[in-house]
């Protein structure tokens, strides 16, 4: 009785499209996510460097406080990162809009960067007591990295952060 209410929510089989396309997309998916993850390494590395940055979060860093854990329990360290903007609020809602490359999205996408600030997107309705209770800070920024060339991700968050400083500057 359950899985009949189940099936007739949420269907019971794909449509033939769909099925073709997860039929083509797992051909690739390996390179994809290796490729992703090594974009988020450097990605990552360069954030970390950067005096514009407040704290980076990704289990690849040596830094991150579970990066043993991680590397036990992990083939890779993902493609999904966090990191905190100097400045708060509003450099980093000002870095994400100056984004170039980087899509401005919630998803965690697929093959291309998407980048979000949770503050004023999904948990802008939260109270920030709730928010900062939570580790959602007002200079959080997530980034979904995709598989575009590392420099060219590396390049955009650079302006974007040479922006979103400026900004705060004139302020």
């Amino acid at each position: 009785a359950r899985l009949r209410k189940v099936h007739r929510n949420r269907g019971g089989t794909m449509d033939p499209h769909q099925a073709w396309l997860v039929l083509r997309g797992i051909k690739t998916l390996a390179m994809r996510v290796e490729r992703a993850q090594a974009n988020a390494r450097t990605v990552a590395a360069f954030l970390e460097a950067d005096p514009r940055v407040a704290w980076v979060r990704y289990p690849g860093l040596a830094s991150h406080p579970q990066h043993a854990l991680a590397s036990r329990q992990m083939a890779g360290p993902g493609a999904v990162l966090s990191f905190g903007v100097r400045g708060g609020f509003a450099a980093a809602k000002t870095m994400i809009e100056s984004c170039k490359l980087a899509t401005l999205a919630v998803s965690l996408g697929g093959i291309e960067t998407l980048i979000e600030h949770p503050a004023s997107m999904t948990h802008s309705s939260v109270p920030r007591a709730d928010r900062e209770a939570a580790g959602i800070t007002d200079d959080l920024v997530r980034l979904a990295v995709g598989c575009e060339d590392e420099r060219d991700l590396v390049a955009d968050l650079d302006q974007a952060l040479a922006r979103a400083q400026t900004a705060v500057a004139a302020t």
